[in-house]
């Protein structure tokens, strides 16, 4: 019987995925197999050390110590795409107030309450609409950085939309690429981007790397009026920096899911409370994901979808070996020769290795007693090991 530990609400139909015959599922453990979250702020002291692996209903990780996980020998999961469709819509309609004068228009509207004569206020209307016409998207370029999940949607929806799309994204994995529509012109840097794009928008994970990326330098190079969107992560953009840009007319408006203090009342401000993914399709879609992750991991060992271990999968052919180590030489020949000495039999096994940590699936015909587990995980180097009957 596996125990998960919840720490936010996660949907029952991701919950579903889990039996009641083979877990438990509660908001409070002592000694927890696995924890399944969303937005809670998970601090390593929080982690048992029986905790085997960690599922978050979501694309962002930063609310996790994925260091301190990997150091331990726990994987990461997140669920990138599942809430990607809930974004993007999102991100259609910020398009749209980003070009036309809809929230001003609305705004103006709820100040003619006191009137009462119909056809005046209609009269009234067409004159004063004028102050609150805008463009439209089609022909306009629409720069997308990141071409992952959600940002190869976005591109395609803009396309749609009539929209040159051009994109920038040095990290786009094969299947990214074979995801992202021809149409999608790529960049070779940010400067090019910026200086092209009537619209901007930011699909990235937070890293240093890409911490405070929207800067005054970079936002130098803009376009002059252009709209940058950010429903990503609030730390990739410089708050500072972007209300210069707006005060200096580079930007002319900066839409976003992430409100702070320094940018309430900034004219040409746009600001939302984080609903980016707040639809119960994605939700749902989320917990299924995180749910159906973990125990392929609990059950079988195999990884899909970590931030911090190698994406590995092995389909069942006997007791099976899960055991993670340091990446470096001859930790999986000292774990073969101790199998090998005990006369225990490998009928399969897979090995791969992501950065400074490397994991194995070793399918074997017997169960090999406590000592040899013990053996294994007194191999230096070696992180844990995981017999899976």
């Amino acid at each position: 019987m596996f125990q998960v530990l919840t720490l936010n609400q996660i949907s029952t139909k991701g919950l579903d995925k889990l039996s009641r015959e083979n877990y438990e599922i509660a908001s409070e453990f002592n000694a927890p197999d696995a924890i399944l979250l969303r937005s809670h702020k998970l601090k390593p002291e929080d982690i048992s050390a029986s905790v085997l692996g960690i599922a978050r209903a979501g694309a962002g990780f930063n609310n996790i110590p994925v260091s301190y996980c990997t150091e331990n020998g726990i994987p990461v999961f997140n669920t990138p795409g599942a809430n990607a469709n809930a974004v993007k819509e999102l991100i259609v309609s910020a398009l749209t107030l980003g070009s036309r004068g809809i929230l001003e228009g609305m705004e103006y509207v709820h100040t003619l309450s006191d009137m009462s004569d119909a056809a005046e206020m209609n009269k009234l209307l067409e004159k004063e609409k004028k102050r609150f016409k805008g463009n439209e998207l089609s022909g306009k370029t629409l720069g997308v950085i990141g071409l992952g999940a959600i940002g190869s949607m976005v591109a395609d929806t803009a396309l749609a939309l009539g929209m040159n799309v051009i994109g920038y994204d040095p990290a786009l994995s094969v299947e990214a690429a074979w995801r992202l529509s021809s149409d999608v012109k790529k960049m070779d840097n940010l400067q090019s981007l910026m200086a092209k794009s009537d619209f901007i928008t930011l699909h990235l994970p937070v890293l240093d790397s890409t911490r405070n990326l929207v800067n005054s330098e970079l936002l130098s190079n803009v376009k002059a009026g252009a709209v940058l969107l950010n429903f990503a992560r609030e730390e990739i953009v410089d708050s500072t920096a972007v209300i210069k840009a707006l005060e200096a007319g580079a930007l002319s408006k900066y839409i976003a899911d992430f409100p702070s203090p320094s940018l309430i009342g900034v004219k040409g401000t746009v600001l939302m409370p984080h609903i980016g993914a707040s639809t119960d399709e994605a939700e749902e879609n989320c917990a299924v994901m995180a749910a159906c992750q973990i125990k392929d991991f609990l059950e079988n060992g195999n990884i899909k979808n970590s931030v911090n271990f190698p994406a590995l999968s092995l389909e069942r052919n006997g007791i099976r070996l899960a055991i993670s180590n340091r990446n470096v030489p001859k930790i999986l020949g000292n774990i073969l020769s101790i199998l090998a000495d005990q006369n225990i039999n490998i009928i399969d096994m897979l090995n791969k290795s992501r950065e400074d940590i490397a994991y194995n699936l070793i399918d074997i015909e017997s169960e090999p007693d406590e000592s040899v587990l013990a053996s294994m995980r007194d191999i230096e180097g070696v992180i844990n090991v995981r017999l899976i009957p």
